[in-house]
């Protein structure tokens, strides 16, 4: 099945996708997904637009799973059904992750809504993250988001609501994706192979799908090291991780500052409960180190630096030095332990 276009529900989304469809009479035009990376959005959208496309849905709503269009969604070649993503493909189908979904994408799908619909059912648009669009690609969306033509539906998925311009916002309807338990994300991830699930979803603050992609030995590899220059800041060399970074291939430089940066940011968060008394949420396995640097560190200052790495995150997509960016960020960590004055 097709990457772009699976619509399999994760088992802890079947009760809340079940209800939303019972409504399905009164589907809103536009409708905002949203919820924390790594939960299987994706998945939850894509299932409501197969439904919204069925020509024989079941009475409770959810798409028969046999019809054409049912099909044509399976293999990622449904006529009435866009899918917007921050990725180019090429000739041959293979998708290279770009930094935003542009105004010219979102003219593609403004162009779509304003065609008959192939199988007479509807038009679904979807947008994944919708936080991925830039400004100009935001402002060409609102009209269609206010007025979309007859049968026409929008989904626009977000990890970072937040992020999203108001005007957006207030022109969809909110779907709040259902999280997993600890136990049913701790089965899925071991049924697909993961060790230590534990671990790994706590690394991924609950998201199983984020933690099947922290599971990658390769970036295992880096928080092992990362985490433990962060444990002795007094001997942590910036320029040494700098260097790290330029050793990888200049495509590949910009995801593993990303990477670092959420290490960062859980670490800098875990840092801060362990100052106040409290136990680590992502980094249980480095309790003792936290507790002893909590001790020490600026809390006014680490509530600061925690502040500037989450802009420095929605700054990713620009163009930006890798090398220099993450020197920058662990010169700043290393100063919290300069003097503890500010706590």
């Amino acid at each position: 099945m097709s990457r772009l276009l699976d619509a399999t529900l994760f088992a802890w989304q079947r009760d809340a996708a079940a209800a939303a469809l019972t409504a399905k009479s009164r589907w809103p035009h536009a409708l905002l997904i949203e919820g924390k990376r790594g939960i299987g959005k994706r998945a939850i959208a894509l299932h409501f637009a197969q439904a919204l496309l069925c020509e024989t849905p079941r009475s409770d709503g959810r798409p028969c799973g046999t019809c054409a269009s049912c099909g044509y969604a399976r293999a990622g070649a449904h006529p009435d059904l866009r899918v917007i993503e921050p990725v180019e493909r090429d000739e041959e189908g293979n998708e290279t992750p770009v930094d935003e979904i542009v105004v010219d994408r979102i003219r593609e799908l403004i162009d779509f809504t304003q065609l008959t619909a192939h199988r007479q059912r509807a038009k679904v648009a979807v947008i994944i993250p919708a936080e991925a669009m830039n400004v100009a690609a935001a402002n060409a969306l609102l009209k269609t988001l206010e007025e979309p033509p007859p049968a026409t539906y929008l989904m626009l998925v977000s990890h970072q609501p937040g992020r999203l311009r108001a005007t957006i916002v207030s022109r969809c309807q909110r779907f709040v994706a259902p999280e997993p338990g600890p136990a049913a994300a701790t089965v899925w991830l071991a049924e697909q192979g993961a060790a230590e699930p534990e671990l790994l979803l706590a690394q991924a603050g609950g998201a199983p799908l984020l933690a099947l992609g922290l599971s990658d030995p390769a970036v295992q590899r880096e928080r092992a090291f990362l985490l433990a220059a962060l444990e002795d800041p007094q001997r942590l060399s910036p320029i040494e991780v700098g260097v790290r970074i330029d050793g990888y291939l200049k495509e590949e430089r910009k995801a593993v500052l990303g990477d670092l940066v959420y290490w960062l940011l859980t670490w800098s968060a875990d840092l801060a409960a362990s100052a106040t008394g409290g136990v680590p949420r992502y980094h249980p396995d480095r309790r003792d180190a936290l507790a002893r640097l909590g001790k020490r560190v600026a809390r006014l200052a680490l509530f600061r630096y925690y502040r500037a790495l989450l802009r420095q995150r929605e700054l990713l997509g620009h163009p930006l030095v890798p090398r220099l960016v993450a020197e920058a960020l662990l010169f700043e960590y290393r100063a919290l332990f300069n003097d503890a004055h500010g706590s």
